[in-house]
């Protein structure tokens, strides 16, 4: 059986095992406050260009996001999310569960539509201005994930506005970046230290990037008050954080982490590929990892004798709406054998 579900399917790169038997017996400080987990953040710093940069290890995405966006946000705050992003979606309520609110606003292509997103800017700070502020949810944040939920990535130009807009309206710019080295290894003109410099905060994720687990949460603005506290008090902080930090030491040695993020992007142009090739139609134009696409459902019932992937929605009577979706860790034998299938 082939698996094209997701990017965590597999354990972890061959160097992070190495290194976490190596050190299995030596005696370690907990609680991120090891040697291992320092030399880890001054990596980060090095490849974001942030070097007042705080940094944590968390364990997943949507503990990150919680946590993060519950920093920045006072009692009866909200967040601006596009309607398809992930905290709006996928994450349970974790973020409504703090007292936060998700403002969802209308998307293309899984990326906030920037006037939609500026039309209801104005039209809220008209509208409280008449009625009085204390009766509503506040927005303080602005989230994005790059790449997005559908695999697109924002161009630095958008990048660039929102940054705009939250200096307007004097909101913090958060990314999720649980796949961020799939949208660093795409054909992007955005950098990590772009990232760094634009953002209010964002996280670099491991768990779909080649780790066995574990998210780098990059603050750069001090006025955000991410705090151990605030880690300890939700819950997330780890005692043997040293697994965190030596994980993301071992990423951001070499360039392992975007060497192995273009493995990724690489196998999944391969399938993007072969399924215009063959005639196939592209829900959305995707760089990176994840590909959308819509298949007859003869041909899925086929193929998924031989092959897992994502079922999204039926697209007509005919057709559904499925993602292939590759990793760090994909082959070149599996992506021929499923374009063999196709």
């Amino acid at each position: 059986m082939l698996y094209f579900n997701s990017d965590y399917m597999e354990g972890a790169h061959p160097l992070i095992l190495k290194r976490l038997h190596d050190i299995n017996f030596d005696k370690n400080v907990g609680y991120g406050l090891d040697p291992y987990c320092e030399s880890a953040r001054k990596k980060i710093r090095e490849a974001c260009q942030a070097p007042d940069a705080e940094v944590h290890f968390l364990v997943g995405g949507t503990q990150t996001n919680m946590l993060v966006i519950d920093a920045m946000c006072r009692f009866n705050d909200g967040v601006i999310a596009a309607n398809t992003g992930h905290i709006n979606v996928h994450e349970s309520g974790a973020i409504e569960s703090c007292g936060h609110k998700v403002i969802a606003v209308d998307e293309v292509d899984g990326k906030i539509n920037i006037p939609a997103l500026e039309q209801y800017l104005v039209a809220f700070y008209k509208e409280t201005s008449e009625v009085g502020i204390e009766h509503y949810v506040m927005p303080r944040a602005i989230y994005i994930s790059t790449p997005t939920e559908l695999g697109t990535i924002y161009s630095l130009a958008e990048l660039e506005q929102l940054r705009a807009i939250c200096d307007t309206y004097g909101l913090y710019l958060y990314i999720d970046g649980a796949r961020m080295g799939y949208g660093l290894a795409a054909d992007t003109d955005v950098s990590l230290p772009d990232i760094a410099r634009l953002a209010d905060a964002f996280y670099i994720g491991g768990t779909k990037v080649g780790a066995l687990f574990g998210e780098a949460v990059v603050i750069t603005n001090p006025d955000i008050t991410f705090t151990r506290g605030l880690i300890k008090h939700r819950g997330a902080m780890v005692a043997k954080g040293w697994l965190l930090g030596v994980q993301f030491d071992t990423l951001f040695t070499d360039d392992l982490y975007l060497r192995i993020s273009r493995n990724a992007v690489s196998q999944a142009m391969r399938i993007k590929q072969a399924l215009e090739n063959k005639g196939y139609k592209a829900f959305v134009d995707s760089p990176t990892n994840q590909q959308f696409y819509v298949v007859d459902n003869a041909t899925l019932e086929r193929l998924q004798q031989h092959v897992n992937y994502s079922y999204i929605s039926p697209a007509d009577d005919g057709h559904s709406l499925v993602r292939f979706c590759t990793s760090w860790a994909t082959t070149d034998e599996q992506v021929e054998a499923l374009l063999a299938l196709l």
